[in-house]
């Protein structure tokens, strides 16, 4: 089920918070938790009832890995399960997530013809896998208690981070499901899951989808494009994942807060960051602290001396690379990142001098190019791309115009061109296009991001207004309901 659609908004949302507090009213504590947890389990099967069969096969998995950890503490049996508990649930990622993708390349080395088994991607399961694997190894090094089956069923589950994260630590999601004034209505939270949720949706509907046309019919005719083009492309294709991202981590910040759950800060202002070490501390947050606590430091982290120290962050970046999907675009794309946060590391005293303003667009520049290689569906389709940026010729007159038209069939467009602006889109059919993608990108490098105003926000009419304006735009734009990006991985 997808945050932006009538289902969830009319029907599914309304339904999970009248049930958990009605229940919690009658001190039905347990009950209202387990009432949570099925209406989360609807929510994933929503689209796809096998893939929950999956999820609840996993959450038992592991809670009986525990269980074995507890009970062989300091014991061979207690070893077993926890290493048994790391390999099994990485290796129930390899099968559904890079079987085939493993079986292509050995083919492709080999000359041989193994079959591929063409499984369908369990929604999320990178996120729920990569959680339980956090308190596998937590409860292993006795750094937490052990937590009962319904409690752990919804640290895992609740629907909020499920499908696309944040990736939570039990020790941020279960004491605040047992701190029973967070089992009442709380107005202030209320308000303020409102406004993070409008925000969302609008950053979705309102920008990331709209970017997304012109993204998908320039990828879909790269041969055609003039270098114009693809500039244009490469500019929206970073506003749509940016906002779609954005979008994402807001609308599942405010539903913490209907709930009274705060959710940790997965997205920060990363255009905003002035060396591409700080980008990757403000994008996708929770995933990088992962990797950091599970991998960075096990492998030595900065402790083993300098050259270590760069091997151990491009072999981070290798793996985050791979975990985003089975495509060699992607471990290219994940070792570039690497490297490039290595040598940043390494030239931090040179790079420190220079003015904060050229470091800020010199990395959104770098992460520009390196998002051909996670957009493009193969190296090929990578090469093609940038072989028409810097091969296409061609002037603003040369713009791709299926591009342009995509945008400029939206309805808002349409109506700007029934109240007199005709002869303008006539003329200039990139005018409109080009102005918004401006106004966005000014706004991403410039404006606060949606938890520094939920912190901040004094609520008043002017606010009232502004909120209900966004939540019925974007409501009425919802004809045509997109995943978000990061649902594929």
């Amino acid at each position: 089920m997808l945050f932006n659609s009538y289902i969830f908004i009319f029907l599914f949302f309304p339904l999970a918070l009248a049930g958990y507090y009605g229940l919690n009213y009658l001190k039905q504590y347990k009950l209202a938790m387990a009432y949570l947890v099925g209406m989360s389990f609807w929510f994933y099967a929503y689209n796809n009832i096998y893939y929950l069969f999956i999820l609840i096969g996993s959450i038992l998995l592991n809670f009986l890995l525990v269980e074995g950890i507890d009970r062989g503490r300091n014991k061979l049996g207690g070893h077993l399960c926890f290493w048994g508990g790391i390999i099994l649930n990485l290796g129930i990622l390899f099968f559904f997530k890079y079987y085939d993708f493993f079986m292509e390349n050995m083919n492709a080395a080999l000359k041989t013809q193994m079959p591929f088994l063409r499984l369908a991607l369990p929604i999320g399961i990178s996120f729920y896998t990569f959680q339980q694997i956090s308190y596998i190894v937590d409860y292993y090094r006795q750094e937490c208690e052990k937590y009962s089956l319904l409690e752990y069923a919804l640290y895992v589950s609740f629907f909020p981070q499920l499908i696309a994260g944040p990736i939570v630590y039990h020790t941020e999601l279960i004491p605040q499901f047992r701190e029973e004034r967070n089992k009442k209505i709380n107005y202030t939270n209320l308000s303020k899951g409102i406004y993070a949720f409008s925000c969302g949706l609008a950053k979705k509907v309102l920008v990331a989808d709209i970017f997304s046309r012109v993204v998908s019919v320039g990828y879909d005719h790269i041969p055609e494009l003039s270098s114009l083009s693809v500039i244009l492309v490469m500019l929206c294709y970073s506003l749509q994942i940016y906002y779609d991202f954005s979008g994402y981590c807001d609308m599942a910040y405010g539903i913490g807060f209907f709930f009274n759950i705060e959710l940790p800060i997965n997205f920060n202002s990363p255009y905003k960051a002035d060396s591409i070490s700080d980008f990757w501390n403000r994008w996708h947050m929770t995933l990088n602290r992962f990797f950091i606590k599970y991998v960075y430091i096990p492998l030595g982290g900065n402790r083993k001396g300098k050259i270590r120290t760069y091997i151990n962050q491009i072999f981070v970046f290798f793996v985050s690379g791979l975990w985003h999907g089975a495509n060699w675009t992607y471990i290219i794309w994940g070792g570039v990142n690497g490297v490039a946060v290595a040598l940043n590391r390494a030239g931090k005293r040179w790079f420190d001098k220079i003015p904060r303003v050229i470091r800020t667009a010199v990395t959104y520049i770098f992460f520009l190019f390196t998002l051909v290689l996670f957009r493009s569906d193969s190296m090929h389709q990578a090469g093609e791309f940038f072989y028409q940026l810097f091969h296409g010729g061609g002037g603003a007159g040369d713009i791709y115009m299926p591009m342009l038209d995509s945008f400029n069939s939206m309805i808002e467009i349409n109506a700007l061109y029934r109240i007199g602006f005709e002869p303008l889109i006539n003329s200039l059919p990139w005018f409109f296009l080009v102005l918004y993608m401006l106004i966005v990108l000014v706004a991403s490098f410039t404006f606060r991001n949606t938890q520094e105003k939920v912190a901040r926000i004094k609520f008043s009419w002017k606010e009232i207004i502004k909120i209900a304006v966004m939540m019925i735009w974007s409501i009425m734009s919802l004809s045509e309901v997109s995943e978000f990006l990061y649902y594929n991985f």
